[in-house]
């Protein structure tokens, strides 16, 4: 898919002050659906996934990569079937947009065909990283691995073999690249220090249906018995915990009241615990978040593995400690650079500094619109909710960053009584 065609119908996003109010169903998860549709690379069977967010950037991407490597993909609303029309290739040809799940498609690859060869994402070198995991996971199962012309390779002619995989930090993609390729390799694979999350937990369930024999040993490893052969799956993609806990904060800080289904409760202890102690009001009624308004009050978080607070939310928080009165300080020792937002929210007016790992927040004044521009696909959506407590209105320019994540987005949020428009 290029730019061109994302960006259909106007690539901007025109938000005015709103106030939330209504019912919304969360989606299927992005960082799930994505894996999952990867792990259909390992079997000629056919493979359906329900609760599918089919109008993600992101998976139509995924999907057109599939067809690429000869599935066939029927997808309608919330449903997809993946069927294999050929046996796929170990290259991978794909001149559109690349995105970081490009590489778990060579874990699939090299473990179904014994070589793969796949472009790697945009900006992705391997000597800008102090160690690229992907490349030691496919490494310690016995492939060689290489960078050649913008694209990452690996071969293993004899096939992969389990082994000890032993990462040095909790990687959600080399853990989930760690999976996919163990399934298919002779023998057993023991993964040390994997990132266990729901994402991850998704992938397992699935791989478990296809015939793959996974054991969970808590946060310490991840044991894979290897087999020859995987069959398809029926599944359902997990709700989208961001998603949710975006309904949740702009409700909250445009005073509105907001019935949330399908609310991943289990999957976001930690960050509820965080906005009920900073003055969010919200009730549980089965699978159901009630939210009804609150007042913000300053947050102090630190982003950290499950069940921490992941760092795709701290940019939600960014925006709800803007709307506080006092000093919010978010910490990102992960990924630091993501504060990049934080410079268009101020062309908003928002009072910030970042001081190395910590960014510092001095909410309660209201912001103000302005032309700004969605960096990535969180600092969007945070963007986004800035616009609708902002005064006067925000245009959100790249506004496809928002639609690579989030599923039905504009009418979902026109539903809800928020003014947010293409434009």
């Amino acid at each position: 898919m290029n730019e061109s065609s994302q960006q259909a119908g106007g690539d901007a996003y025109r938000v005015e002050p709103s106030r939330l109010a209504g019912r919304v169903r969360v989606s299927g998860a992005k960082n799930s659906a994505l894996r999952l549709l990867a792990a259909s690379v390992l079997t000629p069977e056919p493979v359906q996934l329900s609760n599918y967010p089919d109008t993600l950037l992101d998976a139509q991407v995924q999907v057109e990569m599939l067809e690429a490597l000869g599935k066939r993909c029927e997808t309608d609303s919330g449903r997809i079937v993946i069927a294999e029309g050929r046996s796929p290739p170990s290259r991978l040809e794909y001149a559109g947009r690349s995105i970081r799940n490009t590489l778990l498609l060579l874990g699939a690859l090299t473990a179904r065909t014994g070589a793969g060869s796949v472009p790697l994402p945009g900006g992705c070198r391997l000597g800008e990283r102090k160690h690229d995991l992907h490349v030691l996971v496919l490494e310690s199962l016995g492939a060689r691995v290489w960078e050649e012309d913008g694209r990452l390779c690996a071969e293993a002619p004899d096939g992969l073999r389990g082994a000890e995989i032993h990462l040095p930090f909790r990687s959600t993609g080399a853990t989930e690249n760690a999976l996919l390729a163990a399934t298919l390799a002779r023998g057993d694979t023991r993964i040390w220090n994997p990132h266990i999350r729901p994402e991850i937990m998704d992938l397992i369930a699935m791989l478990g249906t296809m015939g793959a024999e996974i054991e969970v040993r808590g946060q310490e490893s991840i044991r894979v018995r290897g087999g020859a052969r995987l069959g398809g799956a029926r599944h359902a993609v997990i709700p989208d915990n961001v998603e949710a806990l975006t309904w949740l904060i702009g409700a909250v800080i445009t005073g509105g009241d907001v019935e949330i289904e399908g609310f991943p409760f289990d999957h976001l202890e930690v960050p509820l615990i965080h906005l009920r102690e900073s003055g969010a009001h919200f009730y549980r009624n089965g699978d159901r978040l009630i939210a009804r308004g609150g007042r913000p009050y300053p947050v102090d978080l630190s982003t950290g593995p499950y069940p921490g607070i992941n760092s795709d939310m701290q940019p939600l928080f960014a925006v709800y400690g803007a709307c506080a009165e006092g000093q919010t300080r978010i910490v990102d020792l992960r990924f630091p650079g993501r504060y990049g937002y934080a410079e268009e929210l101020g062309r908003m007016g928002l009072d910030y500094t970042v001081v190395g790992d910590l960014l510092q927040i001095r909410g309660g004044r209201r912001l103000k619109g302005a032309e700004v521009t969605a960096l990535d696909l969180r600092a969007g959506i945070a963007l986004v909710l800035a616009g609708l407590t902002a005064e006067g209105p925000t245009r959100v320019a790249d506004a496809w960053q928002v639609e690579r994540g989030y599923d039905r987005f504009v009418d979902k949020m026109q539903r809800l009584g928020g003014s947010v428009a293409r434009c």
